[in-house]
Parts: structure tokens; sequence; C-alpha cells
């Protein structure tokens, strides 16, 4: 089940377009490091965030299909694999059978850096359940004597270490208790960033919104750039919460 041992970023996404929007920027750094990035979409956002295609009148099936492929295009303009684990959403249900989807994921990925949502977020219920069962799907993909969805049990090489998780930041931070403590300079990602964001045009809205907090929150990446306090270029910025402990032998 293990495909590979090097850094590997994985992205637990609620709905089909929620990771260009909020992880983008770190999706399309990590590929030009050489990494590998992967995004699971648990839903295509067919219900809560089409409303453009159910107005237009296309039935489910087909707005499922369209987001699909909006989906595959903002992945590919990133550099990175997607799959999709169509569980529905509005409300996205969890269940033991979703974990246990995502357990598989998680074993077969073996992230060395995951990313998903906060795990408060007043106006999409279906956010902080990702983030609950990504969680716990971490947890649980460690564990030797916890199945694989076909019933199997996975072998040493199989169950992950203790990745790191970190929070996207959601669309409205403030009523969504979101205070940031790693800000990511996306600044030479940035122009894949865009390039995903307009694979998504039925939020086309959007497109503009996710620019401008891009440049403020790299205004505050140069701001806290170590030491000196400033970099020497204008930055693009993305916001993060970590969530786990950093383990470091040095504080930098």
């Amino acid at each position: 089940m293990t495909e590979s041992t090097a850094a590997s970023l994985l992205v637990v996404s609620a709905h089909a377009g929620d990771f260009v929007w909020r992880a983008g920027g770190a999706i399309a750094a990590a590929v030009l490091r050489g990494e590998r990035a992967t995004v699971v979409c648990l839903s295509y956002g067919e219900r809560g965030e089409s409303a453009s295609q159910w107005l237009a009148g296309k039935d489910l099936d087909e707005i499922k299909q369209i987001r699909r492929g909006e989906a595959e295009a903002a992945a590919a303009a990133l550099g990175a694999d997607i799959e999709f684990l169509d569980l529905g959403d509005y409300p996205l249900v969890e269940s033991p059978e979703a974990v246990a989807k995502l357990v598989d994921v998680f074993r077969r990925v073996q992230p060395t850096v995951v990313l998903t949502h906060p795990l408060a977020d007043p106006y999409n219920g279906d956010h902080p359940a990702a983030a609950r069962m990504a969680l716990q799907a971490r947890v649980l993909a460690q564990a030797i004597g916890v199945a694989n969805s076909d019933g199997s049990f996975p072998s040493k090489e199989e169950i992950i270490g203790a990745p790191p998780v970190f929070f996207f930041e959601p669309h409205q931070p403030e009523q969504s208790d979101f205070k940031p403590n790693v800000l990511l300079d996306i600044t030479e990602a940035f122009p894949k960033k865009r390039a995903a964001m307009e694979c998504l045009p039925a939020q086309k809205h959007m497109w503009t919104y996710y620019t401008d907090l891009a440049i403020r929150r790299g205004v505050q990446v140069k701001r806290n750039a170590g030491p000196n306090l400033g970099l020497p270029h204008e930055t693009m910025g993305e916001a993060y919460v970590r969530y786990y402990p950093q383990v470091t032998g040095e504080l930098a």
C-alpha cells in the first residue's frame, strides 16, 4: 500500500475548491521543491457550493462531474495528485467508513506534512467535520492493530509516523477564531495558485478575494521574516495554525 517515504504533502479538503483557495500556495511551493503533493476531496461541494450550476438547471450528477473536472484542472495547475471520496456535502457526515477510507489514504501517501481545515467554522459545518476526520485518521493510521478498509492489517512499512498538521485559513477567519502562528512565503508559487483559482469559474468572485488575502498575508510574512524584520522582495503569503507541538533541537 505504501507509495513513498520521501517528502509528501497531504491536503484533506472538505469540498472540491477548498484546497485551491486556502492551500494552493503551499501545494505549489511543495511541488516546486520537488516534493509530492496529494489532495483528497471528501466531497465535490455539489450541494452547497455550486449554486450557479443549480440555477443553470444542471442535475446532481452533472454538477458532480463539473466540479470534479474543475478540481482536477486546478490540481494539475498546482502539480498535485488528486482523488475524490464522494462522501456528499451539506452536510458532510462523519462516519467510521469515511475515516477508514482516509486511513487508507494516509497509509498509502505516507505524508510528512498534513494540511486541513481548522476545527471551528460557524458558517460551514463541513469544514470542521473534515478536520475531525482527518485528525482521527492520522492517529488510527499510526496503529498497526487498526485494519485497512479491506480488513487486512498493515505491515510496519504501511503505518505512518507523526506528520505535523497545519490548519489553513478559513474564509472568515475572525468569526472562526483563527489566529495564525505560521506564515508561509508563497511568492514564487503564487502564479500557480492564481492559475488554479482560474480553473474554478463558478466561484470567480473568490479570485480577487484570495489574491488580496495573499497580498495582506505577504505583508505579514515580510514584517515577521527573521531578525532583520524584512525581506528584499515583495511577498505573497498564506497563514496557518500548527496543531501539534513542533519538535526541535534548536530554537530559531
